[in-house]
């Protein structure tokens, strides 16, 4: 027993792990979907660092790291909550937690087959089966520490497929590389740009109609025009599901356009790609067997627990031509297994945490039907959603939603019947904002807010938890309206534009 840390530390003895066990079913799990238990218990941050015992210097008995671990808990935001509707993840399923703890406790590292056997065919049947449900059945995948990380894949092979010499020699050599994305396209495009070394300034916006989606008339003139200033269009990146208003790119006109001009056609449907797993829904996809590849993040729309983001391709050898390495230390040819099986050199990491298991658990529990029966109830409640916005005094919808984003403003009463002019557009601005503030403060809900080109800050509800029921709409709505109606009942009240 090491001095002044307590039995319970001794090695061997999983009480502390039992104990904290215990309480994650207890104030997590069972609580998950319990609309009384507040979504944040919200404390500014010098508040919270005084709260939280942080040093590390001394050692600390099990008993004190509990308490510790109940502030964890407390003051987390409960991305489980049902009224959880800020970013595009959350829920809790049981299976897919299951898969995560077990993937932890065996702690492995996902580059080869003798050290990740289970997880290295695993992880090739899931790839398979994604690449089967959007249409690129001969393809290849890995699993990626996020949709950023994926969407870097994409151009990395773009450039790689189209010149192979980049990996040796550098980009020295080559002409000046376009990436042609719409202005709605998720940022990590334009970071993955900058990391890969093209540049932002390598990023060409596209245009996009007034429901978010890419205008391919535009995506057409730009490619002309940068052939004509002697620019090299590179790749098209398609979305499948935009971050804030939900929309859909046209992906068959788009690979039109791509195999006219030989380029590459990747498509970001990090958010999205969940349709494709709905008969009912997965039109917003046609085309998508078209792609050259594309980033589905099952930790979004599918309910897979975070990190959970898959990068796939129609090209088989693609991934490992372009990242392979060929470590003797660790990929030697002369193992006394199939060496087909070791696929780490696809990646760009070395060690890489296995994702896949807290998918294939989660999978395997619900089957196809479940998991298509969870997408269509999502975009229902959108649906339901946007009707009730419509019909209720005092919500404006900014569009009728595509996907499960949900975008409004709350126009509080006393600025109902004034005329909506630029100071009126300045004082609604702030509207958003405040009512997110109050219901932060109370606990209540956690719904996003941001501005859109001309338009001033208005709610974006995001419906990934798929466990949300038609109802929680209506108590959306009502927690809103009762904060608005509560902060704005005097015209005096209205912030004042600075």
């Amino acid at each position: 027993m090491h001095e002044g840390t307590g039995e319970d530390q001794t090695k061997g003895s999983p009480r502390f792990l039992r104990r904290l066990v215990e309480d994650i079913f207890k104030d997590v799990f069972a609580r998950s979907s319990d609309k009384n238990i507040k979504v944040t218990e919200f404390k500014f941050p010098a508040d919270l660092e005084s709260i939280m015992d942080l040093t590390l210097e001394e050692p600390t008995d099990d008993s004190r790291l509990l308490e510790i671990c109940q502030d964890v808990i407390k003051y987390s935001v409960r991305t489980d909550n049902p009224l959880f509707f800020n970013q595009l993840f959350g829920g809790m399923d049981q299976y897919t937690m299951g898969g995560a703890w077990l993937t932890d406790a065996l702690n492995t590292s996902r580059f080869t087959y003798e050290v990740a056997p289970v997880f290295t065919i695993m992880e090739k049947y899931v790839i398979n089966k994604m690449l089967e449900v959007a249409g690129l059945s001969s393809g290849d995948g890995i699993f990626c520490p996020g949709g950023s990380i994926s969407n870097m894949y994409g151009l990395n092979l773009a450039r790689c497929r189209r010149f192979p010499e980049v990996k040796m020699d550098g980009m020295s050599s080559l002409p000046p590389l376009r990436i042609l994305a719409s202005e709605q396209a998720h940022y990590s495009v334009r970071k993955a740009a900058a990391f890969l070394g093209f540049g932002m300034k390598s990023v060409i916006p596209v245009k996009c109609d007034t429901r978010g989606r890419m205008l391919t008339l535009d995506l057409e003139q730009n490619i002309t025009a940068l052939k004509a200033k002697g620019e090299e269009p590179l790749c098209v990146v398609a979305t499948s599901g935009t971050t804030v208003l939900g929309a859909f790119d046209p992906l068959n006109e788009i690979a039109n356009i791509c195999d006219k001009y030989k380029l590459w056609m990747h498509v970001d449907s990090a958010w999205g790609g969940a349709v494709l797993l709905s008969k009912k829904h997965r039109g917003l996809m046609s085309g998508i067997g078209r792609a050259d590849s594309l980033t589905w993040n099952p930790h979004k729309m599918m309910g897979a627990l975070n990190q959970c983001s898959v990068f796939l391709t129609r090209h088989k050898d693609l991934l490992e031509k372009s990242h392979c390495a060929r470590a003797e230390y660790l990929f030697q040819q002369d193992k006394f297994y199939d060496v087909t099986y070791d696929t780490g050199d696809k990646s760009i990491q070395c060690g890489r945490k296995v994702d896949v298991l807290k998918l294939w658990v989660m999978w395997k529990s619900k089957g196809d039907k479940r998991l298509e029966d969870d997408v269509d109830n999502a975009l229902d409640c959108a649906k339901h959603m946007a009707s009730m916005v419509t019909d209720k005094v005092g919500f404006r919808l900014l569009i009728q939603p595509e996907f499960t984003n949900i975008c409004f403003w709350y126009i509080p009463p006393s600025m109902r019947n004034e005329e909506e002019d630029d100071d009126w557009k300045m004082r609604l601005s702030k509207v958003a904002p405040a009512i997110k503030k109050q219901m932060m403060m109370e606990g209540t809900m956690m719904v996003a807010y941001q501005p859109l080109g001309d338009h001033v800050n208005f709610f974006r509800l995001v419906l990934s938890n798929l466990d949300i029921k038609s109802e929680d709409m209506n108590l959306v709505v009502n927690i809103i309206d009762r904060i608005g109606q509560g902060i704005y009942n005097e015209k005096q009240s209205l912030p004042q534009a600075e």
